[in-house]
């Protein structure tokens, strides 16, 4: 059952992907979606047997590395938290399976992009179920691929193919530092499997595990869209909105906080890699939340809000509180696929636009694709009893809870940027279904619903979206559960904070960001029905343009890139590949070979000087050297080293005597 969980996705997208054109369109969309939901299934039935009943699993294939004391093997390893990252993954991939059938019925490419979405979901379910680092860098890796694939699904606008340029080498940076880490690995505990590295970890020198945390951190960072490697992740909106869906919601940007919590008994003991994640999470989500703000395309600003969600996930790694981290993850990959598969309805009924300032009025007409969204940004905004209550405000409570200073700042740093979350969520809501239609006539005639192909997967991330928490929260961040009795989660004892958050934390710490939600949210609303001219005087004023342009401007961080680091490492590129790569490849190689024969013939031909008494000097020289051939072969060669040396010593000495 287990091999079938990773065996299936790769079936469907060989199927699709070598026999499209034998099964046609349908059958590579039934074959496809039909083995992804069969995997979703064994991955329930496996949730059920590892997670709830605390039974781990593991499976060992065939030896792939044995180097000495270095053996590393195909192994797969289910655990609490391997099914814990299995279930929303699958989940989210079967029903963006399906909701893709409706969505890209007119494409003409249809067998590519499902054994695209197939391979991407094999990929992502190797990354988590790996035994030992190097397999999941294979997984890490290949999800890579797959996202350079579907963001660049149609190659031929050069949008899409800059922005999987993008996403492709901004992830590069990642997996060089993830590479070293590996490498920091091997040379310091001598092994890549993971039960050996942390057995390890503890009996090393902190500073080298503070160096191996911060190079997977590194990883994690560009995978996980953290601010400095967060460009590309705005960027990969150019792809299919399926494919948004899958890798920015639930799947892809995961993949760095899974690493950090699968390494969290090596993080335990790095104090510095704890304290970096904490302030990096903070500062990613106070940063994205406010670019956000200022965002006119549905998807980006749901993209950036993935960055935001990302950065909490990322702080409560800092806090020590793996299990609310992953809790998080979990709960997050429910709501952010359902806001963005109901931007993607909503980009579907209006002719593929994507500027929501040419919406409006669509809540009498999309009911369904409103009623989804209203659920999915409750959820987001973390509105109580909704999935993401649970885990979100629980967050902050811990970060304000540690009673240190860092952790009480980033209490604060992160609650603005929950403020500025809800804002752009009334805002995305408002403009989109409340206010006055904005849009041209003929995108209003032709608006409609989707399909059940469509409707199907809203209507059950709806439910995930708002039971999901309130089912799971006792399992993953109740104070008695034993789900992670298998020691797949490690917290070191000295760091464990959940009963003091629990019992110290004053009720109005508790409750200040359910407070400055709920008020932002009013306000946001009333600013906007009853006076919308305060905004357009803001903003034409010297200081609103100027903040408008700051923040619309990402901060320039891209601008930044592009100026002075882009261009440098271009300039540099180009200097290296002509004078040391191009140029010893040509000494080497052909260029080289020819010059050096040319110049060796010249000198050969140059002997033929037509003296009869030359060439007899050639002959004798080379027939004392082929008589001499068996007598230096007889004798010691150190003597004839050493009359060589004595040689070369008198032939310095002359000159000087003179």
């Amino acid at each position: 059952m287990y091999l079938l969980i990773i065996i299936f996705p790769l079936l469907g997208s060989i199927l699709s992907g070598f026999f499209g054109r034998k099964i046609g369109v349908s059958g590579s969309q039934i074959i496809t979606t039909t083995l992804v939901i069969l995997t979703t299934l064994l991955a329930i039935i496996a949730y059920i047997e590892v997670g709830l009943n605390n039974i781990p699993v593991s499976i060992q294939l065939f030896r792939w590395v044995d180097s000495e004391s270095l053996n590393i093997y195909w192994a797969f390893h289910f655990d609490a938290l391997t099914v814990s990252m299995l279930l929303p993954v699958l989940v989210v991939s079967s029903l963006v399976h399906l909701y893709s059938i409706g969505y890209m019925e007119k494409d003409p490419h249809n067998q590519r992009f499902f054994s695209y979405l197939s391979l991407f979901t094999f990929m992502m379910v190797v990354l988590v179920t790996a035994d030992n680092y190097l397999l999941m860098f294979v997984g890490w890796e290949g999800v890579g691929v797959c996202s350079y694939l579907l963001v660049n699904f149609w190659y031929t606008r050069i949008a899409a193919n800059q922005s999987s340029i993008s996403a492709l080498l901004t992830n590069r940076v990642g997996d060089c530092f993830l590479t070293i880490g590996m490498f920091a690995m091997l040379f310091a505990l001598g092994n890549l499997d993971y039960a050996i590295v942390f057995s390890l970890g503890p009996y090393i020198s902190e500073n080298v595990v503070t160096l191996i945390c911060i190079c997977l951190l590194i990883g994690a960072m560009a995978k996980s869209s953290q601010l400095g490697l967060h460009v590309w992740l705005p960027m990969a909106m150019e792809g299919p909105t399926p494919v948004s869906a899958l890798i920015h919601a639930a799947t892809m940007v995961t993949a760095g906080c899974y690493l950090l919590l699968r390494s969290s008994p090596l993080l335990e003991y790095s104090s510095t890699a704890l304290l970096l994640c904490l302030w990096i999470g903070a500062l990613t989500t106070v940063f994205s939340s406010l670019i956000g703000l200022f965002q006119q395309d549905i998807k980006k600003v749901v993209a950036y809000s993935t960055m935001s969600q990302l950065g909490m996930m990322v702080i409560a790694v800092g806090l020590s509180s793996y299990n609310v981290a992953l809790f998080h993850l979990v709960n997050h990959a429910f709501y952010k696929a359902l806001l963005f598969l109901g931007a993607g309805s909503v980009i579907h009924a209006m002719a593929d636009n994507q500027d929501f300032r040419k919406y409006g009025g669509l809540r009498a007409i999309l009911p369904l694709t409103y009623s989804v969204m209203v659920i999915a940004s409750l959820s987001l905004v973390a509105f109580p009893y909704m999935t993401g209550f649970y885990s979100k405000d629980l967050i902050l409570e811990l970060s304000y809870g540690q009673y240190y200073f860092s952790s009480t700042a980033v209490y604060f740093i992160a609650m603005i940027g929950a403020t500025f979350t809800t804002m752009y969520s009334i805002k995305v809501l408002y403009l989109t279904f409340l206010t006055s239609p904005n849009g041209p006539l003929i995108s209003y005639k032709n608006a409609h619903e989707g399909d059940l192909f469509l409707s199907i997967p809203l209507i059950v991330l709806a439910i995930f979206s708002i039971f999901f928490g309130y089912i799971a929260k006792d399992i993953y961040v109740g104070l008695g559960s034993d789900f992670f009795a298998d020691n797949s989660l490690f917290i070191h004892p000295s760091h464990e904070i959940a009963i003091d958050s629990e019992f110290s934390v004053p009720t109005i710490y508790k409750l200040l960001p359910f407070i400055c939600t709920i008020f932002f949210a009013i306000l946001a609303v009333i600013i906007s029905e009853l006076s919308p001219l305060l905004l357009m005087d803001f903003k034409y004023s010297r200081l609103g343009y100027n903040t408008f342009v700051l923040f619309n401007q990402r901060f320039f961080v891209e601008l930044f890139y592009n100026k002075y680091v882009s261009g440098t490492v271009l300039t540099l590129g180009g200097k290296t590949t002509k004078l040391l790569d191009r140029g010893s490849l040509e000494l080497i190689g052909p260029y080289g070979l020819e010059n050096g024969l040319l110049y060796l013939g010249k000198n050969i031909s140059s002997l033929d000087s037509g003296v009869i008494t030359s060439y007899a000097l050639y002959i004798l020289i080379g027939l004392t050297f082929y008589i001499s051939i068996p007598y230096i072969y007889s004798f010691d060669n150190s003597l004839i080293l050493v009359m060589l040396y004595s040689l070369f010593t008198l032939t310095e000495l002359k000159p000087a005597r003179a």
